[in-house]
């Protein structure tokens, strides 16, 4: 006979499973010095800053990957010319990587790390990387808006192994802690309904949070000491999603800034996934516009395809049949070598698109991109040859004035330790109000990322 606390057990903790690949609010605690700059702000006549990151996936064709100059006579390689249309809007990037990554035995996997510089267990009954900065972000100021974040693909989840790891490293960059990866969403019309909010689903979300804590309360005598500090763990965070459901109901926010939409200005997508990939993508990054103009959530990531992608790339024109991932691992073959380039334009569009969108948006002065921080990078360098030595990073945006753009940024020449990725995120994570003492293996700042000199 089943032991009816062991049942109880086991319901309550799938329960909260799902409540808690949600991102978590209030109840995390805030650095002092955390968004004393973005509460100012919200408290002022000034629109909040928005993050994305735009992920695309085996990294790029080295020769073809370049900037030079700054400003409107700023030049591009083939592989990144779609940029030239918004090139003052741009900061190019060039060095940053994480030694990690780079020190990696695993020639792709070992370096999905991207948004945390931590070590990827290559123990396959391990899986492990570090928490992910936008998820640090989310559970810092994620609570001022009904979505914390947004989780977003285009390509699903992989159960399959490649190089003896779970390919849940592959189809992942956010994370929520380093043993979980964040839920993705890769159906456009599931978005559109988290962001829009659906009246009948709060109340269904409601009534499964009652019958949760009715069951935890219920097994709190009956645990031992640790088993009960883990239970107000549940419990504290399962508080914190009934004042998300709450929030959702009403519109809270300070006098001052409004957004410029209240309504949704695009039609609800259609239930399935699109199997059109360039529709799949570019309803995401409507979808995106429409989350930051409404101010349902401040911070997004959205994987254009997976790594080790199985995506076919036979919808642009000169590109005939073949996988991403054998494009870019073509050992040089000048053929297809000149499909990968089509592909990495066809990802660079897809980012000049979302930065084109967003600064047509105006928000009383400034533009929506003047007030978002965007960042659209790879994993590899040359996706060929695995590298990891640098990796492909541009940012967009004026972060609310404190990010200069027109620029490109060469730290090649700075030394290993003035490279790394992840003093990048912490002056990003400043740009967004949240500031660390540390980040991954960086404990300073990115030099000259806010002034003219790197």
């Amino acid at each position: 006979m089943t032991n009816p606390i062991q049942t109880s057990r086991r319901n309550f903790l799938r329960g909260a499973g799902v409540a808690l690949a949600l991102p978590w609010l209030e109840s995390l605690p805030v650095l002092a010095q955390d968004s004393k700059a973005a509460i100012t702000g919200a408290a002022a006549n000034k629109p909040p800053v928005r993050f994305a990151h735009i992920y695309f996936s085996n990294g790029v064709e080295p020769i073809h990957w370049w900037a030079k100059g700054s400003g409107a006579a700023m030049e591009f390689g083939p592989a990144a010319q779609p940029l030239a249309s918004i090139r003052e809007d741009l900061v190019f990037l060039r060095g940053l990587y994480h030694p990690k990554a780079f020190v990696s035995t695993s020639p792709h996997l070992g370096r999905m790390n991207l948004l945390s510089g931590a070590q990827v267990s290559l123990d396959p009954k391990d899986i492990r990387v570090g928490t992910s900065f936008d998820q640090i972000l989310a559970q810092r100021i994620g609570g001022r808006t009904a979505v914390p974040s947004l989780v977003l693909g285009i390509e699903p989840n992989e159960l399959r192994l490649e190089d003896g790891l779970s390919m849940i490293y592959g189809s992942n960059i956010s994370w929520v802690s380093p043993t979980k990866p964040a839920t993705k969403e890769i159906y456009p019309s599931r978005t559109f309904d988290q962001l829009v909010g659906d009246p009948k689903g709060r109340q269904l979300d409601r009534s499964i949070l009652d019958a949760v804590l009715a069951e935890a309360h219920s097994l709190q005598p009956k645990v031992s000491t640790s088993d009960r500090r883990k239970l107000d763990e549940y419990l504290e965070s399962i508080r914190d999603i009934e004042k998300r459901i709450d929030h959702a109901a009403k519109e809270e926010r300070l006098e001052g800034w409004k957004p410029t939409l209240k309504q949704p200005n695009m039609p609800r997508p259609g239930d399935q996934v699109p199997q059109n990939v360039p529709e799949h993508i570019k309803l995401m990054l409507d979808l995106i516009v429409l989350a930051f103009q409404m101010d349902k959530t401040r911070l997004v990531t959205l994987m254009l395809n997976n790594d080790l992608s199985q995506m076919n790339f036979r919808f642009i024109e000169g590109v005939r049949g073949a996988l991403h991932l054998d494009l870019t691992h073509n050992g040089k073959a000048p053929e297809a070598e000149a499909m990968y380039l089509k592909t990495n334009q066809f990802h660079v569009q897809q980012f000049t698109y979302l930065v084109q969108r967003l600064k047509a948006i105006d928000e009383g002065g400034t533009s929506l991109l003047d007030n978002s921080l965007l960042m659209f990078a790879s994993s590899l360098f040359d996706g060929d040859a695995h590298g990891a030595d640098q990796l492909p990073i541009v940012l967009a945006g004026k972060a609310g004035g404190a990010l200069q753009t027109g620029r490109n940024l060469n730290y090649l020449d700075k030394g290993n330790d003035n490279r790394r990725a992840c003093s990048l995120f912490l002056s990003l994570m400043d740009m967004m109000g949240v500031q660390l003492d540390r980040f991954g293996d960086a404990d300073k700042r990115l030099a000259g990322l806010e002034s003219d000199k790197a």
